[in-house]
């Protein structure tokens, strides 16, 4: 039970809590001809755990503050912080990509089979509502704002433009042909749509929801990802077994990266410095931004597809029990932590701490701050 400390403290300084697999930042790789997802502990490029999902996986979207990861095969739920699925969620037929918006509270995603989109309230873990759009809709982004998504139609060769609001469609947007992968910039400007058929990435202006630019990459453009800084997009060519890197400043191609074959989904880390590829048959190439180059390549499931936003995001930094700068701020945070868990090797261990003295060093980092 919670200490009377703990719990006065936890609403004004709330600790981040949690075992230790929630505290690492993971790419959740969809193996869709194993029907499995891998993840990739980011920090090390190694493959941490295997998680049975059903059949078939083919979109992931992990949940803004990184605790769920949706997975389209149905829609399979994980719990980040125990590897295991706690629920599946029947959608419209034959669902493809998804998104969560940056409250975290819904999923949208994209069922192909039915031309509609299925949305997902993440508090009951139920599908609250279908949208008709455009002809087999595959890819979905969601506005930075939370107020707007946009989904590829690729047989349509459209995009529907969709008010959350409401949950209806405003806007029906012509691009190249067969789009697939989606992405909007962090300030919400700019939607970058990856057009499969004309080999061409498209450029919607969110202001007027019309077509600014045409960009043309490799071939079978596939995803596509904005780095957090919004300089850069990255688009995955599965026909040329490249990455093609856009600068959202001209809107041109700056670079092509080669890696394995067949790329299709990719993600940025956080930070921005490392790019995750998936790539046939059976393994993910990491992208270093800085250079622009493949550092590593990691073995996972068969036929990789990961197809969305696949890493968790950055954790806010650790805050404890106690006020910065108060003499008084390490002993009261200590205190309401050996309450909580029953001792500080505990509280370590729980906190994906290597030691206690490792979580002493935090606690004194958050008290010393001004």
């Amino acid at each position: 039970m919670r200490s009377t400390l703990f719990a006065a403290v936890v609403a004004a300084t709330a600790i981040v809590l949690g075992g230790a697999p929630s505290r690492a930042q993971n790419a959740y790789i969809s193996n869709y001809g194993d029907n499995n997802v891998s993840v990739i502990a980011t920090s090390s490029n190694t493959v941490t755990a295997t998680i049975p999902v059903g059949t078939g996986p083919v979109g992931v979207a992990v949940a803004p503050d990184g605790s769920q990861v949706y997975v389209a095969n149905t829609a399979s739920v994980i719990e980040a912080s125990s590897y295991t699925v706690t629920a599946t969620i029947p959608v419209a037929s034959g669902p493809y990509g998804l998104a969560a918006t940056p409250d975290g509270s819904k999923v949208y995603v994209a069922a192909q089979g039915s031309n509609k989109i299925s949305v997902i309230a993440t508090l009951s873990n139920t599908a609250i509502a279908t949208i008709p759009v455009g002809s087999s809709p595959i890819g979905v982004a969601v506005t930075p704002d939370g107020s707007a998504v946009y989904v590829t139609n690729s047989a349509s060769n459209n995009v529907s433009v969709i008010e959350t609001s409401s949950n209806t469609v405003i806007a029906t947007i012509p691009v190249g042909g067969v789009p697939y992968g989606v992405a909007v910039t962090p300030d919400g400007g700019k939607v970058y749509v990856a057009n499969i058929g004309s080999y061409t990435v498209s450029v919607i202006a969110t202001s007027s929801n019309t077509v600014i630019a045409t960009i043309p990459v490799g071939s079978t453009p596939y995803g596509v990802a904005v780095t957090p800084d919004g300089n850069n997009v990255y688009v995955t060519n599965a026909g040329a077994a490249n990455v093609s890197v856009i600068a959202t400043s001209s809107d041109t191609v700056t670079a092509t990266i080669p890696v394995g074959a067949g790329p299709r989904g990719l993600s940025v880390t956080p930070d921005g410095s490392k790019v995750y590829v998936t790539t046939y048959p059976n393994s993910v190439s990491v992208i270093a931004t800085s250079s622009d180059t493949v550092t590593a390549t990691i073995p996972v499931g068969f036929q990789p597809y990961a197809f969305g936003v696949f890493i968790q995001p950055a954790e806010p930094p650790l805050t404890f029990a106690g006020t910065p700068g108060n003499n008084n701020c390490h002993g009261q945070s200590v205190a309401a932590l050996a309450a909580e868990f029953g001792g500080l090797n505990a509280a370590a261990e729980a906190l994906g701490f290597s030691s206690v003295r490792a979580l002493q060093n935090a606690i004194w980092a958050f008290c010393r701050a001004s």
